[in-house]
Order: C-alpha cells, then structure tokens, then sequence
C-alpha cells in the first residue's frame, strides 16, 4: 500500500511539475529579443521557415518558391526591404523603418514588429502584428539557405506556443530574386501592399 501511495504520489509530482514548466518552456522560446545592432541586422536574409495566424494567407505562403528580407542604413533612418518569389514573379516591397525597443515599426502605423530570440547564430526572427494584432506573421531568415533540424525544430516549438499552424519549410533549392534594384522600378511599386500583408 505504502509503494502505490509513493509511486502515487511520485506521477502526481511529476504531472504537476510538467504542467507548471510548459508555459515557462514557451515563455522562454518566445521572448523579446532585445533592440538588436544595426550593425548586426543589416545583409541580406532568406526566409527558412514561416506561419501565421490568417490560414487563408497560409496557403498563400505555401505556395511561394522563396523570400528574403534585408536591413540597410539609409540617410533618412532605416530601410527594410523584402521580396517574394513565385515561379517567374518577383515581388518587392521596401519601406522605411524605426528600430524602437525591442523591435521596429513601420512609418504608416499599420504593422509593428518584434525581435525574438533564437538559438540560429545568423537568424533574425520576426512576429509582425498587422493592422492593431488582427493577424500575425512569424517568419525565420537565415543567412544560411538550410539550418540544422535542431534550429527548424526551436521555430516549431516557437510557432505550436504562439498557436499558429505548423510552419512551411522553404525549399532551399529554388532560386531567391535578384538583388532589388537601389531604386525600385515603377512595375514593382504596384505590390508593395501586397508584400507586406504577407
């Protein structure tokens, strides 16, 4: 009797004990990088791994080829640019930025978007809230095209504790687009809204 009561008391420990770490677990994955240097920000990225919370737009990113997203220092602040690839379509998108605490937001109010931290040494992993937090994206860029699965599998954890859909793999074998342009063509400025719900 006293041995069930033990090993009893031994599972209900234990059970209690997971319980109480899984939300510590994922407030440790997600939490606030921190403002990063620019220094360290700037380069060019390709997009790893990404999910977000508007499943419409999902199967959007599952059909997408690759993407990549660059920090620059401009004259007038920061830049950020990105592009999105499809097939033979190329979308760019670039917008002035405001590095602020632990993140950075976009000059018409709509997006802001936060740093989190990562294990991946040359990652930048980015939440953006769109539109007041109506949805959110949460997307992994890596100077690498291909990470370690241990680095993949942290960005699952990151994304099941946030409660977005398993995120989509990009395939590091399809082409990225061509460096954009300093000035943007005009063909391009007509996406710019576009690349940025995304």
């Amino acid at each position: 009797y006293f041995l069930h009561c033990s090993t009893a008391a031994v599972l209900l420990l234990g059970l209690v004990s997971v319980s109480r770490s899984a939300p510590l677990a994922c407030e440790d994955l997600l939490r606030p990088l921190g403002q990063p240097d620019l220094g360290g920000l700037e380069g060019r990225r390709a997009m790893v791994a990404g999910t977000l919370s508007h499943l419409p737009l999902m199967e959007r990113l599952r059909r997408r080829d690759s993407a990549t997203a660059e920090f620059s220092s401009i004259q007038s602040g920061v830049s950020f640019r990105r592009s999105s690839r499809s097939g033979n379509d190329c979308r760019y998108a670039s917008y002035n930025v405001t590095l602020e605490g632990g993140g950075f937001a976009f000059d018409d109010g709509n997006v802001s978007t936060t740093f989190v931290h990562t294990s991946c040494p040359d990652c930048v992993l980015l939440k953006f809230d769109v539109e007041s937090g109506k949805r959110h994206h949460f997307y992994l860029f890596s100077k690498r095209r291909q990470l370690q699965e241990a680095e993949v599998e942290e960005f699952r954890a990151q994304a099941e504790c946030l409660n977005f859909p398993p995120p989509v793999v990009m395939d590091p074998s399809k082409e990225l687009c061509p460096e954009q342009p300093s000035t943007e063509p005009a063909a391009h400025s007509q996406n710019k809204a576009e690349a940025k719900r995304d």
